[in-house]
């Protein structure tokens, strides 16, 4: 009897067993599929297309003939084909090159071929033919001398205790001292922050000018420049920012060296914000060490709007501001999904697909109305895309419920989801972008620059 009970007990503990390491496989079995899916995202982001278009014949591939069917239109007795090309506008010479200044070479034949081989008569002028190319003058360093006449009274010199000395008045240099123009520094400034272009190539290619400027010079013109002439231009941009009524924000990490206090491996972030395009066209940066919601706060402490953001935590709870979202985000969760799942027939795919379509419809609609005012774009809105957003939500509520939350297809409809308060806000007004394309196309020149430490 006893033997008995221990081999139930003996039975039943590798039943027990077996149940383990069959949901041990599921739960592997998972983990393997989401790396899966993060290696397929990372490697398209990596090596693949940037471009986020979708090509309206692959969404529509497994439903094209409901898409393009009509059981009105009669069949043709005939074949009828059509084509039609599409042609390239070509811009004129003026278009493209209109703004720059023309230098006029005339090229003459001389007065003894000024007279006809055939009969001896001088010839005459009939037309001419212009040719025209594009000069690049490179940039060019010259010393400027400021003299100032002074002048005081020989009369006064003779008799008087005190001259009186006066000086011709001309502009005070901008670095006390320095021998910099406001030229150079701007120059310096526009090669660093535009182009890209570090202190230390800068340095050389001044060297190439027969110039003899370090980058420690160059350094010290920036910094005194920033604080004594564009600190106070910043200052009045910003009151004029926190008065508009809609803005965008973004922000970026960076790596800073040499600052007190920190490691040149600590992660700081650079903010952005910046007008619509209703407003005032202001973009301003504003530099910090950390990500923390109070810095958002403090820069927005006197503005009270609506504030378009990429669905950072960072922006919420600031007082009398409202949080517009970006479909371009949820767009791309969605397209994300679609590379981590590359079998086309697979019902993930196949979903990810409608979802995608959903996001591209209401792409289709700003790109027809981008150019109304405000309050048209608002009646077109309520009128072609609330009908989409609510068919949209729907179909979020339906389908969340075939998804993995951990998968990629589930993160997208979480994402929709968790944002769709703020997502929808742009039906709310006409102001609102239906994304945060514009902090982002404005950050991106500081981004594709940043491999160059500040």
């Amino acid at each position: 009897m006893k033997n008995n009970k221990k081999a139930n007990k003996i039975q039943l503990n590798k039943e027990e067993k077996i149940a383990l390491l069959e949901q041990e496989v599921v739960l592997l079995n998972a983990k393997v599929s989401w790396y899966e899916e993060q290696l397929k995202i990372n490697n398209q982001k990596r090596f693949g297309i940037s471009s986020e278009k979708t090509n309206p014949d692959q969404l529509s591939f497994f439903n094209e003939a409901e898409l393009a069917s009509n059981i009105k239109e009669k069949e043709p007795e005939t074949e009828d084909i059509t084509y039609t090309r599409k042609k390239r506008d070509k811009k004129t010479f003026e278009e493209n090159y209109g703004n720059l200044a023309v230098e006029r070479i005339e090229y003459d034949i001389s007065e003894e071929e000024k007279i006809c081989p055939e009969c001896n008569n001088k010839l005459h002028q009939m037309t001419t033919e212009i040719t025209r190319t594009i000069k690049i003058i490179p940039a060019e360093a010259v010393i400027v001398e400021s003299i100032k006449k002074i002048y005081s009274c020989r009369h006064c010199e003779a008799n008087n205790i005190s001259t009186p000395i006066i000086k011709a008045k001309a502009p005070n240099p901008v670095i006390k001292g320095s021998h910099a123009s406001p030229s150079i520094i701007a120059y310096a400034m526009d090669k660093k922050y535009t182009s890209a272009m570090p202190l230390y190539r800068q340095e050389k290619e001044f060297s190439n000018f027969g110039i003899n400027i370090s980058r420690q010079t160059l350094s010290n013109w920036i910094i005194r420049s920033s604080t004594d002439w564009l600190t106070p231009v910043y200052d009045r941009l910003h009151e004029y920012l926190v008065k508009e009524k809609y803005l965008h924000a973004d922000e970026t990490t960076l790596q800073v060296l040499n600052e007190e206090g920190r490691k040149a491996t600590n992660k700081s972030y650079m903010w952005l914000y910046t007008t619509t395009k209703y407003g005032k066209p202001i973009v301003l940066y504003d530099y910090r060490t950390t990500r923390a919601n109070k810095h958002p706060k403090k820069f927005l402490e006197e503005f009270k709007g609506y504030l378009q953001t990429d669905a950072y935590a960072g922006y919420n709870n600031i007082p009398d501001v409202t949080i517009a979202g970006c479909f371009a985000h949820a767009r791309r969760y969605f397209k994300e999904s679609l590379t981590a799942v590359p079998d086309e027939t697979s019902l993930t795919h196949l979903s990810a697909t409608k979802g995608l379509g959903f996001c591209n419809e209401l792409f289709k609609v700003e790109r027809k109305i981008k150019d109304l005012l405000p309050e048209e774009r608002y009646k077109k809105r309520l009128e072609e895309s609330k009908p989409i957003i609510d068919e949209f939500f729907d179909w979020l509520n339906i389908t969340k419920r075939q998804a993995l939350p951990k998968s990629s297809f589930g993160k997208a409809i979480g994402y929709a989801l968790n944002q769709w308060t703020k997502l929808k806000m742009f039906l709310e007004d006409g102001h609102i972008e239906i994304d945060n394309n514009r902090a982002e196309r404005a950050i991106r020149p500081f981004v594709i620059g940043r491999n160059y430490v500040l």
